[in-house]
């Protein structure tokens, strides 16, 4: 039997894995490439490679190559291919063109000129011009361009094989199949199935690790439920021979269902994904093999109506985060899944695919094996355990994390979720040195904050250089930023260190790790910062003194209440009795509600945001004020300033450092731009009335003009609060009055 030139491709870092596989099934001259494998083999080989390889995408059956430097030396290439030879009387088709050079650098044009010549050829010889069908064509060509050559193939699978078919439901991230498969067979899986071992998945999402261990245990080639190959209307398809193997293969299946004992379990705590497994399950006809339940990961423990199992594979996906702002909760699931596997499964094999092997540290446990991986194009890691005797478990995890609590307990005592998120076990010694700080300056905060009834305040605020966070307590919640390193600083090590950050704090809080709410605080211009961050939509009502606000800890960079100007706040609430009060550069109008709580007899805020305005009038309604002598202006400040007319007996600027908004006109500079806007501030202030002027730029300085014109008094250290007195240069603030 003739050999035909095959190619396989597959995801990048499973080249290996596929050659083996290749010549497993039969395959000859097997050599790894980038992305895939290329072989010789028989057509019954090829078959085989296309019904039962777990790992490649394609099989692609090579039909010649040339020289391809322009479009025209493409189609002429082409053409010297005897097409007659393969594609069916009055069938249709499609190409897969990829690659470019300096002549063809558009891969759709490229792949209309293959098109074309194929076409023209069929066409001439049979007086019949062939369509496309991108979806279900009669022959699919694929054209790799790589330099000057072109290499043209006939794709024998058809669709991608990483499609078996089951899997019409994803959960949020699905893994492919394929890749799948290969997580199972580098973690052992295929040898420890012929033992019937179990295997659990504590996260199992849409169920495709299940599923493809399944198939594997029970000996199922992946390809058996498929029900279209490309070679299926080749026109040198052999029926009887493909008919043959697929038989064969039936009948192992069959056999392998019947010889498997083992059990195969997963858990999610989401509905959705559950459900999605379910049905996933059922496609695969797997649903008398494969069992899901919906189970927390705290409760992840061996199936007891199971009796005692004989230890297995536990095998997972855990999710490792697309935002920063995920990192709090995923920390402590990666910390409750080493608990939880210390506690139930010594001796068991544990495998964790993940796109964050920082995380992994976390685990509390040393992995023997490691494999790098990609997920598309996102670089991963396969991390392969074995899980110790509990008397075994000594500093073993990779972070160097001492011995944890729930590793010198009995296997029946249960390790309780909230003794999970505070047990300080596994904490590295900066993590040690970090905590101890800020509870440290809890013990400094608690006198002044029992005193002055404060619920939201700031507890650490980089401290320690090398842990450069910002830490905010908002009642039971935590608002961490996260300053940006410099670039002197190694990337990974940073990373560890907010790590450890992220570990902590539900310990020294005593809190969920869901209540911390993390971002990172890069340099900002103007404002930057008050942009949209996420789109989660949740606010929480806070106190400070007797007003009720709003503040949103996750969809913006600020939250909604500036921490550092509490006093200043409380200040204007004082000063407001009977008072005419105008807040310019509003934000969230909370000035203004203290003003209102404190007896003023007008507000007015402006600001140029509708969205903090609307913000604003919430904080208002929420205090109980609805009424039309509390006014919200949408404005640019600097020209509302300028044409207003209504005298106020107080007024706060709070301006920030640098705006360009296209909204506003022209450019706003707070050092170049103050003094005018003091003075236009000053025209609209009544006898004796008070401007309170405030602005964060740290070299600030005071125009001499607006120094000789007024009474300006700096009250910048004064209005600096205990919690943020180790940077008294946060803002800078003033009263300014018309002399006597």
């Amino acid at each position: 039997m003739a050999l035909l030139d095959l190619f396989l491709t597959c995801p990048k870092s499973l080249e290996g894995l596929l050659a083996q596989e290749c010549q497993q099934l039969g395959a000859e001259s097997v050599k790894e490439k980038v992305a895939g494998v290329e072989c010789v083999a028989t057509l019954e080989v090829a078959y085989r490679l296309c019904l039962w390889s777990r790992l490649a995408n394609r099989v692609l059956l090579r039909l010649g190559q040339g020289s391809a430097e322009n479009a025209e030396e493409l189609y002429n290439t082409v053409q010297q291919i005897d097409w007659q030879e393969h594609m069916q009387h009055q069938g249709t088709l499609a190409v897969d063109f990829s690659g470019s050079n300096r002549e063809i650098r558009n891969s759709l044009f490229a792949a209309q000129r293959v098109k074309d010549a194929i076409v023209d050829q069929l066409k001439m010889e049979t007086g019949f011009r062939h369509s496309v069908d991108k979806d279900k064509p009669s022959m699919r060509v694929n054209a790799r361009l790589q330099r000057g050559t072109v290499v043209l193939s006939l794709d024998l699978s058809g669709s991608s094989l990483h499609q078996r078919g089951y899997r019409l439901d994803g959960a949020l991230a699905p893994l492919k199949e394929n890749l799948a498969a290969a997580i199972l067979i580098r973690s052992g899986w295929p040898e420890l199935a012929k033992q019937n071992a179990p295997l659990l998945d504590p996260m199992c999402g849409s169920g495709t690790l299940l599923i493809e261990a399944a198939m594997i245990a029970m000996d199922q080639a992946p390809g058996l439920s498929r029900s279209h190959f490309g070679f299926f209307t080749w026109k040198q398809h052999d029926f009887d021979l493909w008919q043959e193997i697929e038989r064969e293969a039936e009948a192992r299946a069959s056999v392998g269902g019947k010889r498997w004992k083992g059990l195969i379990y997963g858990y999610d705590q989401s509905n959705k994904a559950i459900h999605a497994a379910q049905k996933n399950i059922r496609r695969a006809g797997l649903d008398k093999i494969v069992h899901v339940a919906r189970k927390e990961l705290a409760n992840f423990v061996q199936p007891t109506h199971a009796g005692h199992l004989e230890p297995g594979l536990v095998a997972t996906n855990p999710p490792y985060g697309e935002r920063i702002s995920d990192m709090p909760s995923l920390i402590h699931l990666y910390r409750h899944l080493g608990d939880r596997l210390k506690e139930e499964f010594a001796n068991w094999q544990v495998s964790v695919f993940t796109g964050n092997g920082d995380l992994c540290h976390k685990m509390g446990m040393r992995s023997h094996k490691q494999y790098n991986m990609f997920n598309g194009a996102l670089p991963c890691k396969l991390l392969l355990f074995t899980v110790l005797e509990v008397d075994q478990q000594t500093q073993s995890s990779a972070d160097g994390a001492q011995q944890g609590k729930g590793q010198n307990k009995a296997q029946g005592d249960r390790i309780s979720t909230e003794e999970l998120i505070y047990d300080e076990s596994g904490w590295s010694e900066g993590g040690r040195m970090f905590a101890n700080r800020v509870r440290k300056n809890l013990k400094q905060l608690k006198k002044w904050q029992k005193k002055n009834e404060i619920e939201c305040f700031r507890a650490y605020d980089a401290d320690i250089p090398e842990y450069a966070v910002a830490v905010d307590v908002y009642g039971e919640h935590l608002h961490v930023q996260e300053y940006a390193p410099p670039k002197s600083i190694d990337p990974k090590k940073a990373e560890r260190r907010l790590m450890d950050v992220l570990q902590v704090l539900p310990a020294v809080f005593e809190i969920n790790p869901s209540n911390i709410h993390l971002k990172q605080r890069k340099r900002q211009s103007g404002r930057a910062q008050y942009e949209k961050f996420d789109r989660k939509g949740e606010t929480l009502t806070v106190t400070e003194g007797k007003c009720k606000l709003l503040v949103n800890l996750d969809d913006y960079l600020d939250t909604g209440l500036f921490l550092d100007h509490r006093p200043i706040r409380t200040y204007i609430g004082e000063q407001a009795k009977d008072k005419r009060v105008l807040n310019l550069f509003c934000y969230t109008a909370t000035a203004s509600v203290h003003a209102a709580v404190g007896g003023a007899r007008s507000t007015v805020s402006v600001d140029l945001s509708k969205t903090y305005l609307d913000w604003g009038r919430k904080n208002m309604r929420l205090n109980g004020f609805m009424g039309d002598e509390h006014e919200f202006i949408h404005a640019d400040c600097k020209e509302w300033l300028e044409t207003n007319d209504r005298l106020f007996d107080v007024i706060f600027m709070d301006p920030p450092t640098f705006s360009n908004s296209k909204r506003m006109k022209g450019v706003l500079d707070i050092q170049r731009d103050h003094a005018r806007m003091i003075r236009h501030a000053m025209r609209v202030l009544a006898p004796g009335g008070v401007l309170i002027f405030s602005n964060n730029l740290r070299g600030f300085k005071m125009d001499e003009e607006i120094v000789e014109r007024y009474d300006v008094e700096d009250i910048s250290k004064e209005s600096v609060p205990m919690d943020f007195s180790r940077n008294l240069k946060i803002h800078h603030c003033f009263e300014i009055r018309y002399f006597d």
